[in-house]
Order: C-alpha cells, then structure tokens, then sequence
C-alpha cells in the first residue's frame, strides 16, 4: 500500500466483553504483519432509553425503563501492508460486532 494511507476501524456492539475481544483480535492481527497500531480508543458509550407503562389502566406511576447500550471502539492502522490488509479480510469476528473499514489518506502536515 501507498506510504501516505492510513485504515480506520470503527466498531459498533451491544456487549462490551465482543466488542473487547474483537479488537484485540484486530489489534493484535496487525501488529503480527509489522503495522503501527493507534488505539483502541474507547468512543462515548450511546446509552438509549424506553419508559414503558406497566399498567394498561391506571396507576400512571408505574412503569418500567429498559435501556439499549452502543459501545463504539476505533482503532487507526498506520503504515499498513498489504499483509496487513489481507490478513484482516480473513479476520473472523463474532456476529454481534458491527465493523466499518475506512481507508484515509494522511495529511501532508502530519
């Protein structure tokens, strides 16, 4: 790969303990191949939240709340060979992580 290309992993789950073993899966697959490893870097947890009323007549006071947490993870690979690249296309990661690949170039400045 070119000299001046860096990847970005973003990586969505539900469960913190997937999401935590499928970057280390990633992480630890490119720094096998010799790349430069920035991260993981721990993103803001999106915390969404339902208020769902218990009783269908009264008693307006009673209710339930359920909650659906996000946890992100991102992780930049710098320098990557294409060593790197193939051995994470063959990367097997669990079904309840959400993976994004981008490819970015570097800024000249940087």
């Amino acid at each position: 790969m070119s000299d001046n290309q860096r990847i970005r992993i973003r990586l969505k789950a539900f469960d913190h303990r997937l999401i935590d073993r499928s970057t280390r899966e990633i992480v630890e697959t490119a720094r096998r191949t010799g790349a430069i490893i920035r991260g993981p870097i721990l993103l803001p947890t999106k915390i969404e939240r339902y208020t769902v009323l218990i009783s269908p007549n009264i008693d307006k006071d009673a209710r339930d709340q359920y909650e659906i947490r996000t946890h992100k993870r991102l992780v930049d690979i710098s320098e990557p060979t294409d060593k790197t690249v193939d051995a994470l296309m063959k990367l097997d990661l669990a079904a309840g992580v959400d993976v994004q690949i981008e490819l970015l170039n570097k800024k000249s400045g940087a």
